[in-house]
């Protein structure tokens, strides 16, 4: 049996003010977001994590820095880096951005998972750019907990994958900052135990 420990980056100014970070933006934890690594840090320093997995932007790595410090090995894949929402990274979030995104999420939530936002990515490329990391997870036998870090549309993504959901069913999977998808794999089959679990700090 493996357990992965599968979490959202903490808090950042963007998520603060509800601007859109996604994959071209390479954003700081702010003091939310580091008070909410340290509190998952408190909670979940005596798993003996054999190995951490995170994205190539800086927010994941910020978000497990502690356990990083404990000289647990990581890597960094682009893979798991977050969805590019193309045009609307990095802006204020107007009346209509807004519109545009919802109008791409509904097109997601209906079955149209190739069509993505001016200059950004569709929930189909990401699947597949995740595929290496969901390979290297079911063939190494010598890890038995993992830490990832990831980011919420990519981590809606990386769950539909493994659970065996079709991708329009992705929404399936809330999330907030730092919280925690705790998931079994038994080597033929992965399966959640805890769901969207809230940090507090």
């Amino acid at each position: 049996m493996k357990y992965i420990y599968l979490v959202r980056h903490g808090q950042t100014d963007y998520n603060l003010r509800q601007m859109v970070q996604g994959r071209g933006v390479n954003a700081d934890l702010n003091d939310t977001g580091r008070l909410q690594a340290h509190a998952f840090f408190e909670k979940y320093k005596h798993i003996p994590f054999d190995r951490i997995y995170i994205s190539s932007l800086v927010r994941t790595q910020q978000s497990v820095q502690e356990f990083i410090n404990l000289g647990i090995h990581f890597e960094i894949f682009d893979g798991l880096d977050e969805i590019s929402w193309g045009i609307h990274e990095g802006k204020e979030n107007t009346p209509d951005s807004h519109k545009d995104y919802l109008h791409y999420v509904n097109q997601w939530q209906n079955g149209i998972v190739d069509i993505c936002i001016e200059g950004g990515e569709t929930p189909q490329e990401v699947a597949q750019r995740q595929l290496e990391v969901i390979a290297l997870i079911k063939e190494r036998n010598d890890e038995k907990n993992i830490l990832i870090c990831m980011h919420g549309r990519a981590m809606r993504v990386f769950l539909a994958q493994i659970l065996n959901y079709p991708l329009w069913q992705m929404d399936t999977f809330e999330h907030d900052n730092l919280c925690l998808y705790k998931i079994g794999f038994t080597g033929n089959q992965f399966f959640i135990e805890v769901f969207n679990e809230k940090i507090n700090i």
